[in-house]
């Protein structure tokens, strides 16, 4: 199985707080990783770091190597097309204020494509990708802001895709969502992993032994374990993995 994301020797401050120590972490192609643990343990900076978002905080430093396909991408690496590679969906639905065609095609245009016929298809491609082109098919010039939450997040998640990444991130994803919403995004999820590699951060552990195959848990700044998730739900190898996931604390 191919490695998308390699880790070794991480480590990361905002200024004197230490908020990772030491990660090391394969993350592989073509699978759902999730990565679980009480808030402020550190799992979302790290989710962070994969497409550097983190460059944008003052005073955060980072040691160690991150390479996606082999490629350190704290090197001289382009953060645009690296982001452009690695997209990522957040929390709560933020979807631009314009027409649901206009939030597609906002990344394909600043990446130069022009054509109508060809942001046309890019637009259908990538809504049917978020399973969500029969809903809107008929609203693409209607402004976003008028989707339900749910529609929302899976446009945003459609937004991510148009510009063709490799890897999508996920950042807590459905926590804004009803029940029945996020059971689409999972759904969804599942599916999109047979072209992408989706690292998803979350607080449902339900949600993470759904959907995930390999399962990091984090706690304080430190990756405690991490392995298939089958085996880390049902025998962790470490106590403060099998605390945390049976309730006792977090």
């Amino acid at each position: 199985m191919a490695n998308k994301f390699t880790i070794s020797d991480m480590n990361l401050w905002y200024t004197d707080f230490q908020a990772l120590k030491d990660i090391k972490i394969k993350i592989p192609a073509n699978q759902i990783t999730a990565f679980i643990g009480p808030s402020g343990c550190g799992k979302s900076t790290l989710l962070k770091s994969l497409n550097r978002m983190n460059d944008l905080v003052e005073g955060c430093k980072i040691t160690g190597d991150i390479l996606l396909d082999g490629e350190d991408i704290y090197g001289n690496i382009d953060v645009n097309a690296l982001r452009k590679r690695v997209g990522m969906v957040f929390q709560k639905p933020n979807p631009f204020p314009m027409t649901v065609y206009d939030n597609i095609a906002y990344g394909p245009r600043t990446h130069g494509i022009k054509n109508k016929r060809e942001l046309d298809e890019i637009v259908e491609t990538s809504l049917q990708n978020a399973a969500i082109w029969e809903e809107l098919k008929d609203r693409l010039k209607k402004s976003a802001l008028s989707l339900s939450g749910g529609q929302q997040q899976r446009l945003c998640i459609a937004r991510a895709l148009s510009v063709q990444p490799d890897v999508l991130l996920m950042d807590e994803p459905t926590s804004a969502l009803d029940p029945i919403s996020t059971a689409k995004i999972e759904e969804l999820v599942i599916k999109l992993k047979e072209k992408y590699t989706i690292v998803i951060v979350t607080h449902n552990m339900q949600q993470a032994t759904r959907i995930s195959d390999n399962t990091g848990f984090f706690l304080l700044g430190e990756l405690v374990e991490y392995g298939d998730t089958q085996q880390i739900f049902s025998i962790p190898k470490n106590k403060k993995t099998e605390d945390y996931i049976t309730g006792r604390f977090g």
